[in-house]
């Protein structure tokens, strides 16, 4: 059996690689769904978390404001999601899911989910938890650093 270099950068191009697989297939089947990437995410995160501002929105699911400000913008036109006044805080405005934006996130985020647990399939349960173990042992050492 060949034994694999486990250096830092050999380590760092395999996380990458990972990562690159498994966000093309994350992509390609959302956009399977009919629904763009930035609108699902922001869908996700409202569904997960409750009614949110823009950009806590964008702060969560990692896009710049202006880009998360425009999927809200389309969100609302196609009536998935509502912007109201936040009760605590009257300058501000907060995104809520409407019932169809609820509806559909529901169903779309199953099949996702379905989608990516037939991604990780190559992975046994024990496998899987020993290696989000180790990723997350691995980013907060990294995230330490800065």
């Amino acid at each position: 059996m060949q034994t694999l270099p486990t250096n830092g950068v050999h380590l760092w191009l395999i996380l990458m690689k990972a990562h690159e697989a498994m966000r093309r297939h994350a992509e390609r089947h959302i956009h399977s769904l009919g629904i763009g990437f930035s609108d699902f995410a922001a869908l996700e995160v409202l569904l997960h978390k409750g009614p949110l501002p823009v950009n806590e929105i964008g702060r969560l699911v990692r896009l710049t404001s202006g880009s998360m400000t425009t999927a809200v913008d389309r969100l609302e036109k196609k009536g998935m999601v509502e912007r109201q006044n936040d009760p605590g805080d009257r300058r501000a405005r907060v995104v809520h899911l409407t019932d169809a934006g609820k509806k559909l996130i529901e169903c779309a985020f199953a099949d996702h989910e379905r989608a990516m647990e037939e991604a990780a399939s190559g992975l046994s349960a024990e496998e899987r938890t020993r290696l989000a173990s180790l990723l997350k042992k691995l980013g907060r050492k990294a995230e330490e650093l800065y």
